[in-house]
C-alpha cells in the first residue's frame, strides 16, 4: 500500500503544487468572513456543527489517546505524542464528517455554493438548478433548490482515509503523503453541485477531473488541513465550499473567454 501511496502522490503533486487550486479554501474563509448574509444564513448549522465537533473530539482524545501515543512510539519514538495527536484528530474528523454530512452539511453547503455563484455573477448557471426571486430592490434572492439533493456521504472516501490514517505515524513525509492521497478523493467532492448545474455525466465529470487532477488534490489537501483543526475543523467545509463556487466562478469566466476567443476567430476567418 505505501509503494502505491507514494506512486499516485508523486505523479499529481507537481500539478499540485504549481496549480493556484490550492489557495481557494484559504480564499474562502475571507470571502466567507467578509460576507455577513453568507454566515448568518448557516448560522444554526454553524452552531451544531460546532457542538457535535466539541463532544466527539473530546470523547476519542478521552478514551483514545494514550493507547494511540504507545502505539505511535513504535514509530515515532519521541514524536509518538504529536503523530496520536494527528491521529485522533484524523479519527473525529472521520466521525464528524460521517454525522454531519448525514444530517446537517449538505443543504447549507449547497445553498452557500449556490449563493456565492450568484454573487459573482453567475444567475443562468445557478438557475439551472434553484429558483431566484428579485425583491422591489432590485437584490436577488435564492429560493428553494430545484434539483435532487447531493449525496455527499462517500463510503470509499471514508475508507480510503481511515486505511491511511496510519500514514502519520511516519515521520516526516508520513502527514504529507496522507493529506495528499485524501486531497485526491476529498477535492472534486467540493465540486458536486457545479458538476450538477452544469449538468455534466458522470463520465464527463470524471473526465474533467481527470483533466484537472492536480489543482483537485491541491484543493482537497488544504481542505482536509483545515478540517483536521480541534473541534472547528468541520465548519471549515462551509468556508471550503464557498472557495470552491469562487473557483467555479473562475472556470466559468475562463470558459466564456474562450467561447468568445474562440468566436473571433471564427469570424475573421
Amino acid at each position: 500500500m505505501l509503494t502505491e501511496l507514494v506512486t499516485e502522490t508523486a505523479t499529481v503533486s507537481r500539478d499540485a503544487i504549481l496549480s493556484i487550486a490550492w489557495k481557494y479554501p484559504l480564499t474562502g474563509i475571507v470571502y466567507f468572513i467578509s460576507r455577513p448574509s453568507l454566515y448568518k444564513a448557516v448560522a444554526p448549522t454553524l452552531v451544531k456543527v460546532l457542538l457535535a465537533s466539541l463532544v466527539i473530539t473530546a470523547a476519542l482524545f478521552f478514551f483514545t489517546y494514550l493507547p494511540q501515543v504507545a502505539f505511535c512510539a513504535l514509530f515515532s519514538g519521541p514524536f509518538a505524542f504529536f503523530t496520536a495527536a494527528l491521529m485522533v484528530l484524523g479519527e473525529s474528523y472521520a466521525l464528524i464528517t460521517v454525522f454531519s454530512k448525514a444530517f446537517l452539511l449538505t443543504s447549507a453547503q449547497d445553498k452557500l455554493f449556490d449563493a456565492v455563484l450568484l454573487q459573482q455573477g453567475n444567475e443562468a448557471l445557478v438557475s439551472q438548478g434553484r429558483d431566484i426571486t428579485k425583491t422591489s430592490t432590485g437584490f436577488k434572492v435564492l429560493g428553494k433548490s430545484m434539483m435532487k439533493p447531493l449525496n455527499r456521504f462517500s463510503k470509499e472516501g471514508i475508507l480510503r482515509y481511515i486505511v491511511s490514517l496510519p500514514l502519520n505515524s511516519i515521520p516526516a513525509i508520513g502527514t504529507v503523503l496522507f493529506l495528499m492521497y485524501n486531497g485526491i478523493k476529498a477535492g472534486p467532492g467540493f465540486h458536486a453541485r457545479y458538476f450538477q448545474l452544469k449538468r455534466m455525466s458522470s463520465y464527463d465529470s470524471h473526465a474533467f477531473v481527470e483533466k484537472h487532477r492536480g489543482a483537485y488534490t491541491a484543493f482537497g489537501a488544504v481542505a482536509i488541513t483545515l478540517n483536521l483543526i480541534p473541534v472547528i475543523g468541520t465548519a471549515f467545509n462551509l468556508t471550503s465550499s464557498v472557495g470552491a463556487a469562487l473557483w467555479a466562478s473562475q472556470l466559468e469566466q475562463r470558459g466564456a473567454t474562450a467561447a468568445r476567443e474562440r468566436r473571433e476567430v471564427m469570424v475573421e476567418m
